[in-house]
């Protein structure tokens, strides 16, 4: 039991991927576990209070990251192999990288320029009322100081009786405040009554006109300042309210909360010709340029950036997709004494969507909900293009993974043997296309694999008749006491329709035959073996020379018994020819013959009585180099019935060699043309003194030679005979 739960137990980690099987997956899992060792290491050290427990943990970051990276590279390929195997999946991902993030990212793009667009308009809204309210006070600024420089010229001294006037008669004067000096000295001080402020200086840097938020004495103001010449010299008139609720609350009314940051922001200039210099960079801190240059913008001034002033309310959502929008930026100030503006203030804008939206499309009137209307119907729009894009890709998709998983069903059913499968095409496509010529492809192989069997059994077939006609050609010749004979063929497909035999009739005569069929194959293989048959039946019959005319047809006359000189019971080669040539003309096909050579060895007078049907003549070689031919016979056996061979006889002196061959030997070509006969009879001249056995190894290794890398044309065969 316990060894079956261990076996379930071991298949079920193998079958999750343990033990990895893969280098990277080992290394990660060593790493995992000296990660895990050195972490308990330094957590038991460290409760010891061991000095160097701290170092260890420098190892533990630097492993728990190398393994991360390691099991990352796992996952990522686990996802490769598991998840995006499957053709869907793929198409999946590939239309979630081509489609969706560029389309989530275009989104992310828009909405983010969008709230961006909302946010620089919040804050161009209240800057934009804060410029307005400079504008303000330049104007009333330059009117006052006309006013009073009109009246310094008529010499009237109730300037301030005038300004006092203006607080009582306009709200916008309550808080303002206005110095007159003239020539350098303060000549009218007028301050609201609840404001106790000193008068301020007259910087150096100040210009004939000046408007601007400043800083005073730590305090923001909106200040203008003109310079307007008298007789007695230069009349220089300054108009300041401080930056306060007041202004804010006017400023934030129908848009949100302001907030104003008086301190904590700094800004120097970045060193163009020095760029690596502490002061041009700041953790805390942006660049930003402009006309005169690059800017650092920093917050880790030593005054903390807190809000100064918090005017307006944060108006309620009036829809569920009315948005909180938050923005901050930051306005010049100019220090009144010294004349920089390295220390901004910044104003943050809370407001609504809708808020911006009514502040935006105010100025349109009633060409405002016709441009809403455009707006919405341009969303609807892209939203059905997007639906129906989606749904047409979604189509499309199911198009492609439905084929691919036929066509993997398919070739699972092929791989099972099934080649009767057909895949149902249903569309007019290019995968519709693959899946036919899939069909295709299928119905060939199994035309292909039905030609292969049929192949199979002939290829066996032919090796049955291969081992058969082995049998058919002489093993062991009976050598006669005063004949020795070697006969060779080699086939030039698997079987072969030459044919050769050698049969002893007795102790001192021998029939030789030597034979070729037409045509190759199956058919002369079989053809062979009936000649084979019928020579040696005849032969062991040896029938009667006066019945063979009576068998063949011809008269009890005929002149080729009266040819043949043999007697009653010897075996004529001529009669042999025409009682074969009778069999073969009625049991073959009309087109099928063969040439044979017959002849019948007389060791008692070393002659040999032959007949030639059609087959190329052997040729006797002496040993003095003669050559004759044993061309005595008749026309090829088979074709034409009726048919008579003349008969005769050849002395074999020692030394001779008999010589017979197909054309097989003769007829092979190269680029020089045959192999032919004379070239065949001087090898055999040249080397007749060797074995019979050796002879046809010369001869079978020329023909070869002269053959080259081509394929054999035709049996080789080759009979040799000669005289002890």
């Amino acid at each position: 039991m316990y060894q079956k739960l261990a076996h379930d137990v071991r298949r079920r980690m193998i079958r999750a991927g343990w033990p990895p099987r893969t280098r990277v997956g080992r290394v990660a899992f060593l790493i995992l576990a000296l990660d895990l060792a050195l972490l308990v290491l330094e957590k038991g050290l460290s409760a010891s209070h061991v000095s160097f427990a701290s170092s260890l943990g420098g190892w533990v970051t630097f492993l728990t990251f190398v393994a991360f990276l390691l099991f990352s590279w796992l996952t990522v390929r686990l996802v490769r192999d598991k998840v995006l195997w499957r053709l869907r999946n793929r198409l999946l991902v590939t239309y979630g990288f081509i489609g969706v993030i560029p389309l989530v990212l275009l989104v992310t793009l828009a909405l983010t320029a969008f709230y961006l667009f909302a946010g620089q308009f919040a804050t161009f809204v209240a800057t934009s009322g804060l410029q307005s309210e400079l504008r303000s006070v330049q104007a009333a600024n330059s009117a006052i100081a006309h006013d009073i420089a009109a009246r310094f010229e008529l010499g009237t001294t109730n300037e301030s009786a005038v300004l006092e006037g203006l607080r009582q008669s306009d709200k916008a004067w309550a808080d303002r405040q206005v110095w007159v000096w003239l020539n350098g000295k303060l000549v009218l001080n007028s301050t609201p009554p609840n404001v106790v402020a000193e008068s301020p200086k007259l910087p150096a840097h100040l210009r004939s006109s000046f408007q601007g938020i400043v800083r005073d004495r730590n305090r923001l103001y909106v200040r203008a300042a003109d310079t307007v010449p008298v007789k007695s010299g230069n009349l220089i008139v300054i108009s300041s309210e401080p930056l306060d609720e007041q202004i804010f609350s006017q400023l934030a009314a129908r848009l949100g909360e302001i907030t104003l940051y008086a301190n904590g922001l700094s800004l120097h200039e970045v060193d163009q010709n020095k760029p690596n210099q502490p002061g041009n960079s700041s953790p805390n801190g942006v660049t930003v340029s402009n006309n005169n240059g690059q800017f650092v913008l920093d917050t880790s001034s030593k005054e903390s950036l807190i809000p100064t002033v918090t005017a307006g309310t944060v108006p309620p959502p009036s829809r569920s997709l009315d948005r909180l929008v938050s923005f901050a930026t930051a306005i010049t100030v100019i220090n009144w004494e010294t004349g920089d503006t390295k220390n901004p203030a910044a104003i943050s804008v809370q407001t609504r969507l809708s808020m911006l939206y009514d502040r935006l499309f105010e100025a349109l009137g009633e060409f405002a909900p016709a441009i809403e209307f455009l707006l919405v119907f341009m969303a609807i729009a892209f939203a059905v293009i997007e639906l129906a894009a989606f749904v047409i890709g979604v189509g499309l998709t199911r198009t492609i993974t439905r084929s691919v998983a036929k066509l993997y069903e398919a070739t699972q059913r092929i791989n099972r043997g099934d080649f009767s499968h057909r895949i149902v095409v249903k569309s007019k496509d290019q995968l519709a296309a693959l899946e036919s010529s899939f069909n295709s492809m299928t119905a060939s192989l199994e035309q292909l694999i039905a030609e292969q069997k049929e192949k199979q059994r002939l290829e066996n077939e032919l090796a049955i008749a291969q081992e058969v006609q082995a049998q058919l050609f002489p093993k062991e010749i009976s050598q006669l006491e005063s004949l020795e004979v070697h006969g060779f063929c080699r086939p030039a497909r698997t079987v072969s329709g030459d044919y050769y035999d050698f049969l002893a009739l007795n102790s001192h005569k021998l029939t030789l035959a030597v034979g070729d069929i037409s045509g190759k194959g199956i058919s002369a293989a079989l053809l062979m073996a009936t000649i084979h048959s019928a020579v040696r039946a005849y032969s062991m019959e040896a029938a009667p020379a006066t019945s063979l005319p009576i068998a063949v047809g011809l008269g009890a006359g005929s002149d080729m018994m009266l040819a043949s000189g043999l007697q009653s019971t010897d075996v004529s080669p001529a009669a042999m020819l025409s009682l074969l040539n009778h069999q073969l003309y009625e049991s073959t096909p009309q087109e099928k013959y063969a040439t044979l050579f017959l002849g019948v060895y007389d060791g008692s007078s070393r002659t040999i009585s032959y007949s030639n049907g059609g087959h190329l003549p052997p040729i006797i070689i002496g040993a003095d180099g003669s050559i004759r031919r044993l061309e005595c016979g008749g026309m090829v056996v088979g074709l034409f019935d009726n048919l008579s061979f003349d008969e005769a006889s050849a002395q074999l002196r020692p030394g001779d060699i008999f010589l017979a061959y197909s054309d097989g030997v003769t007829e092979p070509e190269n680029d020089f043309g045959e192999f032919g006969e004379e070239r065949l009879i001087d090898l055999v001249r040249e080397n007749q003194h060797y074995p019979l056995q050796r002879i046809t190894e010369i001869v079978t290794a020329a023909v070869d030679d002269w053959i080259g890398a081509n394929e054999q044309p035709d049996d080789i065969t080759l009979v040799l005979a000669r005289p002890r």
